[in-house]
């Protein structure tokens, strides 16, 4: 699940559009200790390792799990909205360029891990080190990008990294979406063996002379440390945090119990005595735990909340009464169904744009918002999201009250698919003029080929099933026969991994919610999502005009060249866009200085009880 180029970082993107409600604080005498407990939503976290693959990218194992321990270089956002790098709760000072921006020289802080090691230089080059042995099974990497368009990075000092670039780069952009990526990691994990002295597995120290054979081999054994997730509060690895959180228990059915990492050399320090992260499979579950107690903070899903009253983001009665306060909590994100264009019957037909067109032309995200989301979503329509106001957002995607180039209307995805070869056969379209040409149904679909797939879909939300039976009805209509399939978020975040045509590529459809723009890259640019070749493009899509209007944004700092590249994601439809919903949080009255950052970055080191 990351992304925000053009002007000054500090206007990255301006908060506005909705009315906001004031985070829970104030009253009482502040508190020092207590067990604050978060309702872990969904998907429990099932990876530690910060060097995460696209099986198991995802919030539930970043933001609201490593982060809390592992602190990346640059953090994004703040104990409230901002969505600008913040320095001061990152492990390093801002980056320096010079040399056109071909050159760029990072300063650590000298922070320390909780073994004693300084968070230093060599603790980034390590990082890199495994980038470049490791990169096909990272979730950030895109073909060219990091660690590709390195001509050198070199420790020139104990705690200063200097960076030679194959170009010049937008400083913004390569500040929020390569350095970004990176996570420094200590010498305790340069290893091969648990005991084994730190920085002897060599992977640190590593080149390309051995093809990083040094790092492949650390990199297998941190996997296999990754996979016993029984052994994540005991591991003498993972035991070894910079950030101001460490684990005290894990299980694998979810339940996370974090205390104060006392060398935590930033500040704020935590007040709370732990925070505690307890597995909900489904939203409603959360709200019953809500309504008697048994948690402190939680999502409550909208199916039950009131309608939104016009003007405000929470509704004007609280239905959890008065021990809790309601909160809007955003995500700076997009929502969307991920077709499969390399799906071997059906990716085909993904592949023209007619095709994609009529999908989205039978998404009725008002109607959704309405009915389903009660007013607690807006529209996506673009590869940038359209909520709250920000400058990212073009023209294509505002248009027909922000539902983009192509609003709902099933009349509108009949007439494309009956206009390129297709017709009703006992009520499914099915493709009768096969070819390339005008009024055919275009490359690789063959005669007689039903207009009929798969969607598989993350279950847990009500709002979520009630989503996709409107948009299986609503293509009905169209002559469009959607199978709905219901899994665990882990199941088939699992299952996103880019296919290449063949027995093993089987899905056609995946929903799994969308793309908060947290990592990798916090400028909405691209590169992990639509770029040839991407980690995180799971759907394999590929169109070299795409590439090109992503990589003028990688160096220019234009408005106007972004703005052709995300009228291109608007007009091209690489995903199905469908409403974007942001959460109404219950917080316990007695718990203060909670606000949710937009990046779904916790952090409770801010947060405290009242007596």
């Amino acid at each position: 699940m990351a992304g925000v180029a053009a002007l000054a970082a500090a206007a990255v993107r301006a908060v506005g559009c909705r009315a906001s409600a004031a985070p829970p604080g104030g009253g009482g005498t502040k508190g020092k200790g207590g067990t604050a407990t978060w309702a872990e939503e969904i998907a429990p976290p099932n990876w530690i390792w910060p060097f995460t693959p696209i099986t198991n990218y995802s919030v539930y194992n970043s933001q609201t799990f490593q982060w809390l321990m592992y602190r990346p270089l640059y953090m994004f956002g703040d104990n409230g909205t901002s969505e600008t790098v913040n320095y001061t709760l990152s492990p390093a000072t801002a980056p320096v360029y010079s040399n056109s921006g071909k050159t760029v020289v990072i300063n650590m802080k000298g922070w320390k891990w909780s073994n004693g090691e300084t968070v230093n230089a060599s603790n980034v080059i390590f990082w890199l080190n495994m980038m470049k042995a490791e990169k096909a099974n990272y979730a950030g990497y895109a073909p060219g990008l990091l660690p590709d368009n390195l001509a050198s990075a070199k420790a020139t000092g104990p705690n200063q990294v200097t960076m030679q670039l194959d170009k010049g780069y937008s400083s913004l952009w390569f500040t929020y979406n390569q350095l970004a990526e990176i996570t420094p990691m200590p010498m305790a994990w340069d290893v091969t063996s648990l005991g084994a002295k730190g920085g002897s597995g060599g992977c640190t120290t590593d080149s390309a002379a051995d093809n990083y054979a040094k790092c492949k081999a650390v990199y297998d054994f941190l996997v296999a440390q990754t996979k016993k997730t029984s052994t994540y509060d005991s591991s003498p690895i993972w035991g070894v945090v910079n950030g101001p959180w460490k684990l005290s228990h894990f299980d694998t059915s979810g339940n996370v119990t974090f205390v104060p990492n006392p060398k935590y050399s930033a500040s704020p320090k935590p007040t709370l005595a732990q925070f505690k992260e307890v597995p909900f499979t489904d939203l409603s579950a959360i709200y019953t735990a809500l309504k008697t107690g048994q948690v402190d903070i939680g999502h409550i899903q909208a199916s039950n909340l009131p309608q939104r009253p016009s003007g405000s983001a929470i509704p004007a009665t609280n239905p959890l009464g008065s021990n809790y306060k309601l909160q809007p909590f955003y995500q700076y994100a997009i929502s969307y169904y991920q077709p499969n264009f390399n799906n071997p019957t059906f990716g085909a037909v993904f592949k023209q744009l007619y095709i994609r067109q009529a999908l989205q032309s039978v998404v009725d995200q008002v109607g959704m918002d309405k009915a389903i989301y009660r007013g607690y979503s807006d529209p996506t329509s673009g590869g940038v999201p359209s909520a709250p106001t920000n400058q990212w957002v073009p023209p294509a995607q505002q248009a027909n009250n922000d539902q983009g180039p192509y609003p709902f209307s099933i009349a509108k995805a009949t007439s494309l698919l009956t206009s390129h070869g297709w017709s009703k056969v006992n009520g499914v379209m099915t493709c009768q003029k096969p070819g390339t040409g005008t009024g055919q149904c275009g490359a690789g679909i063959a005669k007689g080929t039903p207009f009929k797939f798969t969607l598989e879909w993350a279950t847990g939300s009500t709002t979520a099933q009630q989503v996709v039976s409107v948009y299986k009805s609503d293509a009905s209509k169209a002559g469009i026969a959607i199978n709905l399939v219901g899994k665990s978020f882990n199941t088939i975040i699992g299952e996103s991994t880019p296919c290449k045509p063949g027995p093993k590529c089987t899905w056609d459809v995946l929903r799994y919610g969308g793309w908060v723009f947290n990592g990798p890259g916090f400028e909405p640019t691209g590169e992990p999502l639509f770029q040839t070749g991407a980690g995180s493009n799971s759907g394999s899509y590929s169109n070299p005009t795409m590439d090109n209007l992503i990589n003028q944004t990688h160096t220019s700092s234009s408005l106007t060249v972004f703005h052709n590249y995300a009228t291109f994601v608007a007009q091209q439809l690489p995903y199905i866009w469908l409403p974007n919903d942001y959460y109404v949080m219950g917080v316990d009255s007695k718990l203060h200085n909670v606000t949710f950052n937009p990046f779904y970055t916790l952090l409770p080191e801010y947060w405290y009880f009242t007596k």
